[in-house]
């Protein structure tokens, strides 16, 4: 099964192009990437286009189908988003949040389906706790992880979050990265996010893409492709690989270089 093709000439909003000649090799079924780049580098612009949400010109396709092709409906049935943004502060609970989800973009689904994949969801993300809670009690990372389980609860094949870490602690930044993974590799689906942790990208994620200059200037696996110059020429710092222990890469930052001038 063929897996997701990104190549787009540009894209970015009216009168301000973001990105230009994206091409990203075919990311096969099963993986899980991370977006990186400075800020502003265009990675959520590129998740928006992905998703349909932001004008292109090129072609993202998805198991070989052209996804501007599909109709809406199919679109957002194999293609769920998580924003930076957090849900909404709605007297909901959560439980019902999550269902209202799946039943709106999985109408396929019978009620006890759709149930059983919001029951399921919860149970993989330990947030049981939180079903009866509304949102508008809730945290920002607890609404972070209710919008998680309703992009998890759709089951799509392409799942395309921005940055779904960021309000969360260490323990659940890593239970988060391990249920994506999880669920990645159980339905053969794409997990593609947007993350500032260098680091967290390099332990958890099978390929990276890193954006700068309005470019893709690396992509690949993370152990081989990020060194001191991309992440130089990306981040404008000096910084050295090192190797744990166990045998992982990390990356360590010394200083802000200098930034070579426009």
């Amino acid at each position: 099964m063929s897996g997701l093709r990104i190549r787009i000439d540009e894209t970015g909003y009216r009168g301000r192009p973001v990105l230009k000649d994206v091409d990203v090799a075919e990311i096969p079924p099963g993986s899980l990437v991370a977006l990186l780049g400075p800020n502003a580098a265009g990675k959520s612009t590129l998740l928006k286009a992905i998703m349909g949400l932001v004008a292109y010109r090129g072609v993202i396709a998805l198991g070989g189908q052209d996804l501007a092709r599909l109709p809406r409906a199919g679109r957002v049935r194999e293609v769920a988003y998580l924003p930076q943004s957090l849900p909404q502060q709605t007297p909901l609970v959560a439980y019902e949040a999550v269902l209202s989800a799946v039943r709106a973009t999985r109408p396929e689904f019978a009620r006890a389906e759709a149930e059983a994949a919001v029951e399921r969801v919860f149970a993989d993300l330990g947030i049981r706790a939180l079903a009866l809670h509304p949102l508008s009690q809730m945290s920002g990372g607890q609404r972070q992880m209710v919008g998680l389980a309703q992009v998890m609860a759709r089951e799509p094949r392409l799942m395309l979050l921005d940055e779904p870490t960021s309000a969360l602690d260490l323990h659940w930044q890593m239970d988060v990265i391990g249920s994506v993974r999880a669920a990645t590799a159980k339905r053969n689906a794409i997990a593609v996010m947007a993350v500032h942790d260098i680091n967290l990208a390099i332990r958890s994620c099978d390929f990276v893409v890193v954006l700068a200059e309005g470019r893709v200037i690396a992509q690949g696996r993370p152990g081989t492709v990020l060194d001191a110059g991309i992440l130089r020429r990306a981040y404008a710092v000096e910084a050295r690989i090192e190797t744990c222990s166990r045998g992982t890469p990390f990356v360590l930052i010394d200083r802000a270089a200098s930034r070579e001038p426009a």
